[in-house]
């Protein structure tokens, strides 16, 4: 059963209000009351669990009674629980209820995920790198793994999110970081190409022009399109979802850091129309997944709502 685990610290004044908001709820369980237990805030301590479906609720009415701003409010997953009265609401409950998502847990996990640490302009670097090693050694092994490694999704979900709640600061903030991510990555990228062209570290496939790795990245159509789309998508909700092996699978799924890698090796060895190709894949394929991620998660959104007051308005709810 997917439950949330509330833990609060408020104000006595807010106390029996909160208790009767949540005793009153048939969704909430497991509720303690703490009083005069907290401190910094000095206050009193309640803690509760509630079915994931009924969380966005119960988090709404608690943050109108302006606890948030008086006290605190954390959430956590509850990972397991053996329960007899949980189990009898989750068989008492449809799948929507019991199923949609904590939507500030969400948005809280993206925003999380788009702070661009100095980690992140330094992966991004060490991807572009290990792509590039792919690229010259034909390794598509190593080109997957610099998709592994590069932390670009955070940003662009994050871009998604900005855009899907109008915050600016935070478009800009994620452009900003991928732009300049990239370009880092690219510009080290090309050194250390310019340095292995030199030292002629690239395979003898490489030299003689059979490059199969590299023409895949460089040769963006209507299969890169879909591709991204559908990853866009995978994304967002992997994310609402909470399905780490997907989100992994869009990490290897789309061009994004082979394609910066591809610009900077093209570069390198002076094959324009191959660097002009790379960049158009780059592009498109950020482009693609912000729009689709953003569409995703307003669309998905909008959908369990929906489901929800249906299943709100149905005979017997």
């Amino acid at each position: 059963m997917d439950l949330i685990h509330f833990r609060m610290v408020m104000p006595p004044v807010l106390t029996q209000r909160a208790i009767d908001l949540l005793t009153a709820d048939p969704h909430v369980l497991n509720l303690v009351v703490l009083r005069g237990s907290a401190h910094t805030p000095d206050g009193d301590a309640l803690e509760c669990d509630v079915m994931k479906g009924a969380a966005n609720a119960v988090l709404g009415s608690l943050r109108e009674l302006e606890i948030d701003r008086m006290g605190s409010i954390a959430v956590d997953d509850v990972e397991m629980m053996f329960s007899r009265r949980a189990e009898q609401v989750e068989a008492d409950e449809p799948s929507t209820l019991v199923h949609t998502p904590l939507w500030a847990a969400v948005e809280a996990h993206i925003r999380a995920e788009g702070t661009y640490l100095p980690s992140f302009y330094l992966f991004l670097v060490i991807a572009g790198v290990i792509g590039s090693v792919g690229i010259m050694s034909n390794s598509q092994i190593l080109v997957v793994a610099a998709m592994v490694v590069g932390p670009e999704y955070n940003a662009i979900s994050s871009v998604a999110l900005g855009l899907d709640r109008g915050n600016r600061r935070r478009v800009r903030d994620g452009t900003r970081a991928l732009t300049v991510g990239f370009l880092l990555a690219i510009i080290v990228t090309f050194g250390f190409a310019v340095l292995s062209r030199g030292a002629h570290f690239e395979s003898d496939a490489f030299q003689r022009g059979v490059r199969p790795v590299s023409q895949l990245i460089d040769t963006p159509n209507f299969f890169s399109l879909v591709v991204a789309a559908l990853a866009g998508i995978v994304g967002i909700v992997s994310l609402t979802e909470a399905h780490a092996s997907a989100l992994l699978g869009v990490f290897i799924s789309v061009t994004t850091i082979p394609a910066a890698s591809d610009i900077a090796v093209s570069l390198a060895f002076a094959n324009w129309s191959e660097a002009w190709g790379s960049l158009l894949q780059l592009l498109l394929n950020v482009a693609v997944l912000v729009i689709v991620g953003f569409l995703t998660l307003r669309l998905q959104r909008r959908l369990w709502r929906r489901a929800s007051r249906r299943t709100a308005a149905a005979p017997g709810k």
